[in-house]
């Protein structure tokens, strides 16, 4: 629910020759648990006059949605079929980013005439999409959310909002401690336990030391409103430099995210995690070797896993990215590429399963040309590359 960073590979040789039997087109989804699991990489179809895609998540039954090119879709079965999602009226591009445990999708439209975005609903089976905020105008993109329960989290016209059945419900407050300023910028996740994890930010002038002061922070609004939220910890604040981002929840209530550090040229990405009860730092759980920047994307509900990517900037743009699983202790590692695949392939994982799928994108580098991509029994897969 996030900007690209973008790795070529020479590290995967060793477990791509290990995967060359594994490796299929469009292969059954893994079967629940991570024992139960077959290793492979399936790349998923696309929509008719399509390229490239991605996944964002997956629901029950071996649903798993996303987007094919520009438009927002789900797949089904074991053969992974394509289904276009409906966008709303007057939107001609988007994405699915997320889906309840029945069907429920939530996603982004984008509209190119006046360059505006909303969140949308969609009821899979149904005819057509809901727009369920107003358009915000110069945005690429809506952070929004929905928990197994249906329960969707987005920002409406500078508002944060919980929706229960396309009415708002809840509106969320900035922290009591937020420096003046401040408002929610996104909402990036809810658990199944309905806790939310978003985005504040402020700025506001210091006269008495003539400098601008701005920061950009975590919070998490536990479920149901009773209590105040939570203001996360940030490593580094109060200059524009620096943006911190908690991606996802889990229903332990473990916040992913990172540190996004961009100044004259010179970005960093820096891999942040917060545990509860939110008294501390994040802690960072290191880099996959031969990159310089990680981020985390998302996280599994219950089984400690977050995805992400591994990226190395050079003059300051992403010349190599691939996708990371982390199993939420030691060094993270990196997923491998199909093998034999051609030119210079690279990749990014957005999405965790409790059954150890991942989801994500394959990408390559010269060609542009890609695929939405499922790592099935991704434990197995991942590796620390060497050299």
């Amino acid at each position: 629910m996030n900007g690209i960073r973008l790795r070529s590979v020479t590290a995967a040789a060793g477990a791509a020759a290990v995967l060359a039997g594994l490796i299929t087109a469009a292969g059954p989804a893994a079967a629940a648990g991570a024992a139960a699991c077959a290793p492979a990489i399936e790349l998923l179809p696309a929509l008719p006059g399509m390229t490239g895609g991605s996944v964002a998540g997956f629901g029950a039954g071996g649903l798993v949605v996303g987007q094919s090119g520009d438009r927002p879709v789900y797949w089904t079965g074991a053969e992974h079929t394509v289904h276009a999602v409906p966008l709303p009226a007057g939107y001609d591009r988007g994405s699915v980013k997320a889906v309840s445990a029945k069907g429920l999708m939530v996603g982004t439209a984008l509209r190119s005439s006046d360059n505006t975005a909303v969140a949308f609903t969609h009821q899979q089976g149904a005819a057509a999409s809901r727009a369920l905020t107003a358009p915000a105008p110069g945005h690429a993109e809506v952070a929004v959310d929905v928990n197994e329960a249906g329960r969707v989290v987005t920002v409406d016209a500078g508002v944060a909002k919980e929706w229960v059945n396309g009415k708002a419900v809840r509106e969320l407050p900035v922290p009591a401690d937020a420096i003046p300023g401040s408002k929610v910028v996104s909402l990036n996740g809810i658990n199944k336990r309905g806790d939310i994890v978003g985005t504040v930010t402020g700025s506001y002038f210091d006269a008495d030391n003539d400098i601008e002061v701005t920061k950009t922070f975590p919070v998490v609004w536990p479920a149901g409103g009773g209590y105040p939220p939570y203001s996360l910890q940030v490593w580094n604040g109060y200059h524009r430099a620096y943006s911190t981002v908690g991606r996802d929840i889990d229903d332990r209530g473990r916040v992913v995210g990172l540190e996004d550090y961009y100044y004259r040229n010179d970005p960093l990405l820096t891999p942040a995690v917060w545990q509860k009860p939110y008294d501390a730092l994040p802690t960072d759980p290191g880099r996959v070797k031969g990159y310089h920047d990680l981020e985390f994307n998302g996280s599994s509900p219950t089984t400690n896993v977050a995805v992400g990517t591994a990226t190395t900037f050079e003059e300051s743009w992403p010349s190599r990215f691939q996708a990371v699983y982390w199993p939420g202790k030691g060094a993270p590692l990196a997923l491998p590429f199909p093998a034999g695949t051609p030119g210079t392939p690279l990749s990014r994982a957005f999405a965790a399963g409790d059954d150890d799928r991942v989801g994500g994108t394959l990408l390559d580098r010269e060609t542009r040309q890609g695929s939405a991509v499922i790592w099935t029994c991704a434990s197995k897969q991942a590796y620390a590359p060497q050299g």
